[in-house]
């Protein structure tokens, strides 16, 4: 009776259309196809297989509880085991239909095949796809642009107020910072000395390797220089010796005339005057190295002397 009220020419809530066939999405139907033994309300001795959070259940219905509605579907938890599970199935359904059977096998083999690929799938490293928004794409590089702007705008100033500095055009009215200054000055500097070294290099290289041939017979005008030197170094050293024995000559003879004036003298004044340097009479000499000379003079007794 409820198959000739909702069968294939009438209205159901579960059923779906389509050109070639109807589908049923009821959740306990077996098949998922839209007729007369697969349907579970209009078969009153039903039998499916559900998953749920990874576990599958046997659900039962027969035509006993059809008075109590809340106590109609028999539910019975499955092992895990595959082969266990599908004896389960024979023994609760061992006189039902034998299309119920093969189905609800069937069904439980398509389910365990699904919740292995699920468990490779949570195993295995993904890709995770975020999705992003065109209006958030073109205010993030519009954001980029305008930085970049910034950057060259900051870096182009900064340029050139070290240049005014550098010429002194501000000089001591504003207050900066020094070390920024610095920190550009030992920047060229560095980069001047880079180049210089480079240069100097590139010289030093470019004589290496490099050969020459002179000839032994040929004196070169450095050579008879350094000749000519080498003589008026020997005479200026003859006319030294020279000038040093004409002062030792003098020396000797102003010795022999401070002897003689020094004998006439008395002993007081000889004392006093040998302690001092006797003047030199005569013209002007030119002064050479301080002598220390010391003389032994004996003297009569003082009372002889009253006594003549």
């Amino acid at each position: 009776v409820i198959w000739d009220i909702i069968g294939n020419k009438q209205f159901c809530s579960y059923k779906v259309k389509t050109k070639n066939q109807n589908f049923c999405r009821n959740e306990y139907n077996i098949t998922g196809v839209c007729n007369r033994s697969s349907c579970p309300l209009s078969n009153s001795q039903y039998a499916t297989i559900r998953e749920e959070k990874g576990q599958c259940f046997l659900y039962m219905k027969v035509i006993e509880r059809a008075a109590f509605p809340a106590r109609m579907w028999e539910k019975v938890k499955l092992s895990k085991n595959y082969e266990k599970a599908l004896e389960q199935i024979d023994e609760n359904l061992i006189y039902w239909p034998r299309f119920l059977r093969h189905k609800c096998k069937q069904r439980f083999t398509k389910i365990t095949q699904y919740l292995i690929r699920i468990r490779k799938l949570t195993l295995k490293r993904q890709r995770k796809l975020v999705p992003l928004s065109r209006k958030v794409e073109r205010r993030e590089k519009r954001r980029e642009e305008k930085a970049l702007v910034a950057a060259q705008l900051e870096n182009a100033i900064e340029k050139e107020l070290l240049e005014r500095l550098k010429q002194g055009t501000y000089g001591d009215i504003y207050n900066f910072p020094v070390h920024a200054f610095d920190k550009a000055l030992e920047g060229q500097d560095a980069e001047s000395e880079t180049d210089s070294s480079e240069g100097e290099e590139e010289v030093d290289d470019e004589d290496v390797g490099k050969r020459e041939f002179v000839a032994d017979d040929e004196v070169e005008e450095s050579d008879l220089s350094d000749f000519e030197e080498m003589n008026k170094l020997k005479a200026s050293s003859d006319e030294e010796e020279e000038e040093e024995e004409s002062s030792a000559e003098e020396e000797s003879e102003l010795e022999s005339e401070e002897e003689e004036e020094m004998e006439t003298e008395g002993a007081a004044s000889a004392r006093k005057k040998s302690k001092g340097k006797m003047p030199l009479k005569g013209p002007f000499r030119r002064k050479r190295a301080y002598v220390e000379i010391e003389y032994e003079q004996e003297t009569e007794p003082v009372a002889k002397e009253k006594a003549t």
